[in-house]
């Protein structure tokens, strides 16, 4: 099996905030996740035999007034069944595409101090992860337009 993804590099990061920010954005999500939640010690969680998936839906449950309130919304969520082309080391539990209003929303989210420690539910229940940028295109107009 391939390095696992969490969270965003530097270099990611970096590109990410390099490009425009002022319009609509959607961002792909493809999950796999533990069979069990790895908390931290110090965590209220720590210890509770909790399974990847109860931690990601605590992510989602103690997070969405986040999201909401920085105009988030989703858009598309799907149970990923086959990996028709590609790797199946590629499987993923959970697929859902998110929009947010701007890029600039987005980073409001994430850097906000409640969602930060928040997060920590995310990382506890993730084994590995794909988050990648799209930039909306008009349907039936082409590539790149």
């Amino acid at each position: 099996m391939s390095e696992s993804h969490i969270d965003p590099d530097r270099e990611a990061w970096e590109i990410f905030r390099s490009l425009p920010r002022d319009r609509p954005i959607h961002m792909l999500n493809l999950v796999r996740l533990r069979p069990r939640a790895e908390y931290p010690e110090d965590h209220p969680d720590h210890g509770k035999e909790l399974t990847g998936l109860d931690a990601y839906r605590a992510y989602g449950r103690t997070t969405a007034d986040i999201f909401k309130r920085v105009g988030g919304r989703q858009v598309w969520a799907g149970r990923p069944e086959v990996m028709v082309t590609g790797p199946q080391s590629e499987a993923w539990d959970i697929a859902f595409i998110a929009e947010y209003p701007t890029s600039a929303a987005f980073l409001e989210m994430v850097r906000d101090p409640e969602y930060r420690e928040l997060v920590k539910h995310r990382t506890a229940g993730v084994a590995d992860s794909r988050l990648l940028r799209l930039g909306p295109i008009t349907p039936g107009g082409g590539f790149g337009e």
